[in-house]
């Protein structure tokens, strides 16, 4: 487990833009040091501890990119179709008995190897039988048509997998295409989250006066559990400066981040923000990002900590723009470029520049047929709805002012996010 200084993530000055924030972060955040090797079943998501070199070729062998009819290059037909012997039928995972001879052709199949000799497929849609029953094959076609040299895909000795690489399904693939079974990654990230506040109680307990049910702990850990990290939830901690800093303490000796939500702003009963500073040590980092308010960042035991805004949809925005880059850099990892996927707009919007701010929008078909963004009728940070019922985020850059009616936005998925 990576141990961090008290003072890791202190720091003063103006209000920081979200760039900013999390060029830092990554400065300042060790990824964990220890590996282990996963099988391929497990591997997806999960981030390379080194680099994976091809071993051999892909394909290992040239073969028919298609069904059909393989030929010598120097026998091809010039100026009028010409009639071939039919010596061998070669189906994937056969061998060629012999060379092919000239004036002969073999029937192949998909993925089955050439024959010797053989540099060209003619596609049997376009081959006939004539009188004697010899192949009929047409003027046309070039040599090395529909063939798929020896290491066409990947040859040996190139570098498939980077080192720090977040597996994708097509990763997996790819290592198993090589044949292997295993893969070295960095061990998964340990979280810690928990809730705490007299007003919220766990779904299905009883729900008392002026109470609500805790869902941003539920929404946390399922996010968590999307960049592959083993969560351990701490449940909802009592309402009081000495049992949150024993948790938090308890937690750090075992765990790389301590995540919470609410309960760190500067209230007289915020007593998270307390038994941080009781347990170790607490920075406020004023971020320019709407919705959400200044993210508590701090140090446990050599731990990182990191306090998320109590509004569920400030708590969204800001793990997926501040704590998810926090996560991948723990995990060895970088945060690839947000997709956001030019839109009209049809809605206006002002914003203040300065600051980058997220609308939530579901996507629309408009008049003209084409895709547009619309604006979710409500403003409010604590709308659930107003996450469940859109399709993920307009970002509105420092620079911007806004939009108005029509204009081109920038619209980022919910899946890019999580």
């Amino acid at each position: 487990m990576a141990q961090l200084s008290d003072d890791c993530f202190a720091f003063g000055g103006p209000m920081r833009t979200v760039a900013e924030t999390v060029a830092l972060i990554r400065a300042r955040l060790v990824p964990v040091a220890e590996t282990e090797r996963v099988g391929l079943a497990s591997a997806d998501g999960r981030v390379t501890s080194e680099a994976f070199t091809a071993g051999l070729s892909l394909p290992a062998f040239t073969n028919s990119a298609v069904d059909g009819y393989a030929v010598r290059g120097s026998d091809l037909p010039v100026g009028a179709p010409k009639a071939f012997v039919l010596a061998d039928r070669i189906q994937a995972g056969m061998a060629a008995s012999r060379p092919l001879a000239p004036g002969e052709t073999v029937r192949i199949f998909t993925g089955a190897p050439m024959p010797a000799g053989a540099d060209t497929v003619f596609m049997q849609e376009d081959t006939e039988l004539d009188a004697s029953g010899r192949i009929l094959l047409p003027a046309g076609l070039s040599p090395g048509a529909n063939v798929r040299p020896a290491g066409e895909d990947v040859a040996p000795g190139r570098v498939v997998i980077a080192a720090g690489q977040r597996l994708r399904p097509q990763d997996v693939a790819m290592l198993a295409a090589l044949g292997e079974t295993e893969v070295a990654v960095r061990r998964r990230v340990r979280v810690a989250v928990f809730s705490t506040g007299n007003e919220i109680v766990a779904p299905g307990a009883p729900l008392g006066p002026a109470q609500v049910f805790d869902s941003n702990r539920f929404m946390l850990m399922a996010m968590l559990a999307r960049l592959g990290c083993a969560v351990t939830d701490l449940g909802i901690l009592p309402d009081a400066t000495a049992p949150i800093a024993e948790a938090l303490v308890d937690a750090a000796a075992d765990h790389d981040l301590i995540l919470a939500s609410g309960g760190v702003s500067t209230g007289e009963a915020d007593h998270v923000k307390t038994a941080v500073e009781t347990a170790g040590t607490l920075t406020f980092w004023r971020v320019a990002i709407k919705p959400g308010r200044p993210v508590a960042m701090g140090v446990v035991k050599g731990t990182a900590f990191i306090g998320l805004p109590g509004n569920p949809v400030a708590s969204f925005v800001t793990f997926a723009r501040i704590a998810r880059p926090a996560i991948l850099a723990l995990a060895g990892t970088e945060e690839a470029a947000l997709p956001a996927t030019p839109l009209r707009a049809a809605f206006a919007y002002a914003k203040k520049r300065g600051r980058r701010e997220y609308v939530r929008v579901t996507l629309v078909e408009g008049a003209d047929g084409l895709l547009e963004a619309r604006k979710f009728p409500r403003e409010g940070a604590g709308l659930l709805s107003s996450l469940v019922d859109t399709d993920g985020l307009v970002e509105f850059s420092e620079d911007s002012a806004g939009t108005e009616i029509g204009a081109t936005v920038a619209f980022i998925p919910y899946a890019a996010l999580l």
